[in-house]
């Protein structure tokens, strides 16, 4: 016997979802997503213009994904790091030693996708002036010459994709780039990088994974309410004001989508030894390579809006 199908009579549903409107709950959600842009103003850690050192290298990097370990916002200056509205952390492990962000567990995120989304209303009533989100990695591309290739010399005006670690303490186990893998299986502290060659063709036999240290303390975290609210050394709390304070009431019934622009004005940055403009990598003699000195953020506006 064929099975039968039951049909609701939706004439006769509506009218009872109708008249219990009154204890119906919408639950609007928040929506975090990024924006890079490499001429927005390039700030220093305090939040001021600033020009690239003398005998520095450097670039606007072509950003492909971000990801971030911790987001709050804040009714004011004076809030201490902690103490505002906490949306946000990503997960962190033991594995490595000492407390780290867990690599494996990061979103990672594309310009203009939402990267997470969360439920407004763990966001209190209020009016928040400031947001704080801690940038753990980025990857982006890049451009570079390579030195002392066996058989062919120098390669020059190439392509690449760096990925960098920005976060206060990171644990990573495989670290795959874009084609390639290399194993860390490490905690790894702000500045590390690793750097995938994308060669074609006869080269791509040469294919290599190369990592270093940027100097510790070197990496440029922007904080323009740092005479007020401080954040740790060694962290990656940038920090930004909103154009237009973000109220919340508590009857928002629309979804709330904040945007985060970053600033990439010349972002990547190097000890130019040479003096060429370009990032050059030594195959044969490492210490030959120059020297990653800054890939931090430069800046961030964050913004909202409401939308159905």
């Amino acid at each position: 016997m064929p099975s039968k199908k039951i049909l609701i009579p939706v004439i006769a549903v509506l009218p009872w979802i109708s008249a219990c409107n009154k204890d119906v709950t919408i639950f609007a959600d928040v929506h975090f997503s990024f924006a890079f842009d490499s001429t927005q103003t390039r700030l220093d850690n305090l939040g001021e213009p600033s020009e690239v050192p003398a005998g520095h290298g450097s670039q606007s990097p072509e950003m492909q994904l971000m990801s971030i370990h911790y987001i709050e916002l804040t009714t004011g200056s004076n809030v201490q790091l902690g103490d505002g509205a906490v949306l946000y952390k990503a997960p962190e492990t033991l594995a490595g030693g000492a407390q780290a962000i867990l690599f494996d567990s990061s979103i990672l995120a594309s310009e203009g996708s939402d990267f997470l989304q969360i439920k407004l209303e763990r966001l209190a009533p209020g009016t928040y002036t400031y947001l704080r989100a801690s940038v753990a990695y980025q990857q982006f591309g890049i451009s570079y010459d390579l030195h002392n290739v066996p058989i062919y010399g120098d390669v020059l005006d190439q392509d690449g994709v760096l990925a960098s670690f920005l976060g206060y303490n990171t644990y990573i186990n495989d670290l795959h780039i874009q084609n390639l893998t290399t194993l860390v299986n490490a905690n790894k502290e702000q500045g590390f990088w690793g750097f995938e060659t994308l060669f074609s063709g006869d080269l791509s036999a040469y294919n290599a994974i190369y990592t270093g240290q940027a100097p510790e303390g070197a990496t440029t975290v922007v904080n323009p309410i740092n005479a007020t609210s401080p954040i740790p050394a060694g962290s990656c709390v940038v920090t930004g004001m909103f154009a237009e304070p973000l109220v919340i009431t508590g009857d928002e019934v629309q979804d709330l989508y904040i945007t985060f622009s970053f600033s990439t004005n010349n972002s990547f940055e190097w000890i130019d030894s040479d003096t060429d403009g370009k990032w050059d990598i030594d195959v044969l003699d490492a210490g030959a390579t120059e020297s990653v000195v800054d890939m931090g953020i430069r800046g961030m506006i964050p913004s909202w809006e409401w939308r159905d």
